[in-house]
């Protein structure tokens, strides 16, 4: 600013709002160029927050408001991101599915963790749909146990009841002792 180093802007920043020597720094330009460095500063947050891990767009947008982004950059920067494919509940939702049941647990338990994440009913329930039959993941998982522990293993995972009966009804017999 005359000539003096008033700000060091980042070059996106520049390029958006048409900066460069000799342009007037007119009150209208700046407001434009505050608005872009709030998209710019939300962007790095952002950037920050999903270089750890995948994250729902209501998950990014509560860390978001959480580092005091103003709603309008966070609402743009939102955008983006999920246009760019950064930010995409059916991929969180299809692999973080994935990843829980190969470590055992059940459609319930998987529902309710990706509810938490922030993730849409209708990712969900594709998200099971694409899964191995709960059945079959829970045959696997108690094959070599009694039937009280298979129930006692099934129920924690957060496995359907009716899933668990067909489970454990074979188990429950004269080999273990039976549950009754």
């Amino acid at each position: 600013m005359d000539g003096e180093a008033w700000r060091t802007v980042p070059d996106d920043v520049v390029i958006r709002c048409g900066l460069a020597p000799g342009v007037a720094l007119e009150r209208p330009l700046l407001r434009g160029l505050r608005a872009e460095l709030r998209r710019s500063e939300a962007l790095a947050v952002a950037g920050r927050a999903l270089r750890r891990r995948d994250l729902s767009r209501r998950r990014l947008g509560e860390r978001l408001d959480r580092a005091g982004v103003a709603p309008a950059a966070e609402q743009s920067v939102l955008a983006a991101l999920v246009q760019a494919g950064a930010v995409d509940d059916a991929r969180l939702a299809r692999t973080r599915a994935c990843s829980l049941a190969e470590r055992g647990w059940g459609n319930g338990a998987i529902a309710e963790r990706l509810q938490r994440e922030g993730v849409g009913e209708s990712d969900i329930e594709q998200a099971l749909a694409g899964l191995d039959p709960e059945r079959d993941r829970g045959a696997r998982l108690v094959a070599s146990l009694g039937p009280a522990k298979a129930w006692a293993l099934l129920s924690r995972r957060g496995f359907d009841p009716e899933t668990i009966e067909a489970l454990v009804d074979p188990l429950d017999g004269a080999e273990f002792g039976g549950l009754g």
